[in-house]
């Protein structure tokens, strides 16, 4: 089985220390306790704590998994423990004390759980260092890269090749989601999604036909969805039937080795002359929105001056009312990063200002709801490169015309 070089989890701990220096100066290390930032910074999907030093050899504490982690992880120091009590004994003796002032994963932890941490350690002073963790994770290695690429690509093949001849009229959406969900494992999808943000989910993403694109979400994406029950707000509705003259709009994530690619694809059932003008104006408006974020992924570009322009753009053709959502389903970016989450940093949003720096991984989705119709848009994988960004999903930006 692969597992993370060495050398690559040491480029990812000299840039986090880099960063805890600029960010959190303060702070003499970082603790993290979610299972992915676990698995980002030692290469195993550890249930316990990893503690990063500016200074000296990292060590993972293992609850459970010790023996599996030390099959999977490059990490030289590993030992196992069974509560937050033994955390100052333990890194002691493995030769790396805990100091007094330290970052911690603020968002790895309950509110619950963070209390029983304090508890334990009373000596100790802990900065928030989620916002560190997620510049770290917001540039990709060449090694992540791989990944990613497989993941586009794969993506790519099943929503513009290999759905489209299975789409029928009177397809449910929950239908076409089972249907999509057999494609995507048969191409490799590793068959899960996830999430960074504390309580969003996500299963095989959003499958909505006509009005369900602007039906009212409680994600925090621009498209609307049925989903399977109350309870499961996700894929689509057994009951929501797709009908000539209306709009498929599939928005989901493709999953490989851990790393995501994000695509939206449109589909219409009936001939393209049966698209009504201003839904393929809306979605011509959407693809050149995309055009022109793509060339400005390029080093040194702020994402806040992006977002401002775009949105901006959208009032000033007519499009603001239904711009990234209608009513209360808009939202206030058009991109987000991904990577192995489907919410990465940064976001093509208001308040971020720091540069792009090559080697960030984008999804770019401008989508556009109308009333009484449904949800057009596009969206897809980009890498920022010195050129702008190099699209990882294909490059099948118009609504595919399926049969009736």
């Amino acid at each position: 089985m692969e597992t993370v070089p060495l050398q690559e989890l040491e480029n990812r701990w000299n840039r986090c220390r880099a960063l805890l220096q600029n960010c959190v100066p303060r702070a003499a290390g970082i603790i993290v306790f979610s299972r992915l930032n676990i698995y980002y910074l030692s290469g195993t999907f550890g249930n316990g704590i990893f503690w990063l030093p500016l200074e000296g050899k990292p060590v993972l504490l293992c609850r459970r998994g010790l023996d599996r982690a030390g099959l999977e992880s490059a990490v030289d120091n590993i030992f196992p423990f069974r509560s937050y009590k033994e955390i100052e004994a333990v890194l002691h003796d493995a030769g790396s004390p805990l100091p007094e002032t330290v970052a911690v994963e603020m968002n790895g932890l309950s509110w619950a759980l963070g209390n029983s941490l304090t508890t334990a350690l009373p000596g100790h002073v802990f900065l928030p260092g989620d916002k560190v963790l997620a510049m770290v994770r917001g540039t990709k290695s060449d090694w992540e890269l791989a990944k990613l690429d497989k993941a586009g690509a794969g993506h790519a093949r099943c929503l513009v090749e290999l759905l489209p001849p299975l789409l029928k009229e009177g397809m449910t959406e929950l239908a076409i989601a089972h249907c999509l969900s057999n494609i995507f494992y048969a191409e490799g999808h590793h068959g899960i999604l996830r999430m960074g943000s504390y309580g969003e989910e996500v299963f095989m993403g959003h499958i909505a036909a006509g009005d369900s694109g602007n039906y009212p979400s409680v994600f925090n994406g621009p498209l609307g969805l049925r989903g399977a029950h109350p309870a499961v707000p996700h894929m689509g509705s057994g009951s929501k039937v797709w009908r000539a003259g209306e709009p498929l709009t599939i928005d989901n994530g493709f999953c490989f080795a851990g790393y995501q690619t994000d695509k939206t694809q449109v589909y219409w059932l009936g001939e393209r002359g049966t698209i009504p003008a201003s839904v393929q104006a809306a979605q011509d408006f959407c693809i050149e929105v995309q055009s022109w974020v793509v060339d400005h992924l390029k080093p040194g570009a702020l994402p806040s001056d992006i977002w401002h322009h775009v949105s901006a753009w959208a009032d000033q053709e007519g499009w603001g009312k239904g711009f990234m959502g209608l009513g209360k389903n808009k939202v206030g970016f058009v991109g987000h990063g991904i990577g192995l989450a489907i919410d990465e940093y940064p976001v093509l949003a208001r308040g971020f200002d720091l540069p792009l720096e090559q080697g960030m991984v984008l999804a770019v989705e401008p989508k556009i709801g109308i009333p009484a119709v449904g949800m057009v848009g596009v969206e897809n994988t980009f890498v920022v490169t010195e050129h702008g960004g190099r699209s990882l999903t294909g490059d099948q930006f118009t609504i595919i015309c399926v049969e009736a």
